[in-house]
């Protein structure tokens, strides 16, 4: 006979036991228990599910219509049972089996983060013309539902344009503006409101929907809920950002805050290389590598020379928010002086790092040569190792976008900031750092 033993559904006796698994379980994991009981021979597997069960002594606690599995084992592997009785029994429950997703539901979910990821890069597109426009400042409030209609009749125009003269952008900078062009400051704005609204759909109801299909893996669970935090957060921080320009200037040009710009963009920055990171390892085949000591250090300077990107773009969100671009039009030196002499005029020095247009302009221009280095350094030294087709495509993309990129730079600068190639610049910055992702996610595959 079998003796009971509290083991959370997993009965001993003394050539055989019962263990309650998942209706969800694989046959390869029932070969895996056979393994461990019985070392693989002589195993006899009965299932039995449904009513059957009902009047069995093994019960399963969360688990609706639980299977039993019943395993005999002979009396030469005895010591196999005890094994798997002590390892069982240790932890006072028996591990239920892991959770398995179907190959075709991880791509699809795969699939669902990358377009979301590509909705966010589209939103950071249409917030820097947004911006480049000075169209930002044109809706001076915040409804969630009520905002998403824009106005229809006359009336109802001039009633948002007699709001719009009421803002400092108005006073001091639009003052001759017709409410033709005020229509179309109002619905860039607006556009890219209702876009962030359009990503929260298209990211919470599929999210809903897979994790209540049980598409979402234990692992995943806390990103997913991060993500969606992350998109509540950026939205909140936008109106957030927009109310600092409507407050009265201190020196008569309104404009946000560079500090929420900053924070604004950032976010955006996170949450798109979270979804693109997860996206692609839920996307893309496993590559297998030959590990070396060389390939674990191109592995880390490549996560360096990603994170040295998101930092460079970010300096370029105070580069925008303070229209530092306009500051010094000459490209390598600052006029006709490789250090300008007002980086440090402002008291307290650490302001000048976020402050002074001077000193932001020529904190972008270090950083983003330094990345641009970086990555060709990076580029050079890997033509030495041998990578996987697809990790060498990577950095072969991320190597030539650094030039494009760098070009981007100078050519806005020279030109003096027009709005296609300042726009073209900020999209530039965002799809160097999909390489460096890409790149990314390809060594992180590496076997350890």
């Amino acid at each position: 006979m079998l003796s009971r033993l509290t083991a959370g559904g997993v009965e001993f006796g003394r050539s055989c036991f019962r263990l309650c698994v998942s209706p969800g379980a694989s046959t390869r994991h029932l070969q895996q228990i056979s393994k461990l009981s019985c070392g693989g021979r002589g195993v006899g597997v009965t299932l039995h599910t449904g009513a059957a069960l009902l009047s069995a002594p093994v019960r399963c606690r969360g688990w609706k219509s639980p299977t039993l599995v019943q395993l005999a084992v002979p009396k030469q592997n005895g010591g196999r049972l005890a094994q798997l009785r002590q390892t069982t029994t240790s932890a006072g429950v028996a591990a239920p089996v892991p959770q398995q997703i179907p190959a075709r539901a991880e791509k699809i979910v795969g699939s669902w983060l990358l377009v979301s990821a590509g909705m966010v890069f589209g939103a950071v597109a249409i917030g820097g013309l947004t911006r480049l426009t000075e169209s930002g400042l044109s809706m001076v409030d915040w409804h969630l539902i009520k905002g998403m209609k824009p106005p229809r009749t006359q009336q109802e125009w001039e009633d948002y344009f007699k709001m719009y003269k009421e803002t400092p952008q108005w006073k001091y900078q639009n003052r001759e503006m017709t409410i033709q062009e005020f229509k179309f400051i109002f619905y860039m704005e607006w556009f890219h409101r209702m876009w962030g609204r359009t990503i929260g759909l298209a990211f919470f109801l599929p999210a809903a929907y897979f994790w209540r299909k049980g598409w979402i893996s234990k692992a995943m669970k806390p990103r997913l809920a991060a993500y969606g935090s992350l998109l509540v957060f950026q939205g909140l921080l936008g109106w957030f950002m927009v109310k600092s320009g409507l407050e009265e200037p201190g020196d008569d040009i309104p404009r946000v805050s560079q500090y929420r710009l900053a924070a604004h963009l950032g976010s955006a920055f996170l949450l798109y290389v979270g979804l693109l990171w997860t996206g692609l390892l839920h996307v893309l085949p496993r590559q297998k590598f030959e590990m070396t000591t060389q390939m674990r250090q191109l592995s880390k300077y490549a996560h360096g020379t990603m994170s040295l990107v998101f930092f460079t773009a970010l300096s370029g969100a105070f580069v925008a928010g303070l229209d530092a671009g306009l500051v010094y039009n000459s490209f390598p030196k600052f006029g006709d002086r490789w250090i300008p002499d007002d980086l440090f005029n402002f008291d307290p020095k650490w302001k000048n790092m976020f402050e002074n247009h001077t000193t932001v302009q020529f904190n972008h221009r270090i950083l983003g040569t330094t990345t641009a280095v970086a990555i060709l350094s990076l580029w050079v030294w890997s033509r030495r190792l041998r990578l996987a087709p697809r990790a060498s495509l990577a950095l072969s993309c991320l190597a030539g976008m650094s030039v494009v990129q760098i070009s981007l730079g100078i050519g806005t600068l020279l030109l003096y900031v027009p709005t296609w190639l300042a726009s073209t610049h900020q999209m530039g910055s965002l799809t160097l750092l999909s390489f460096a992702v890409w790149l990314a996610t390809e060594l992180k595959k590496l076997p350890k």
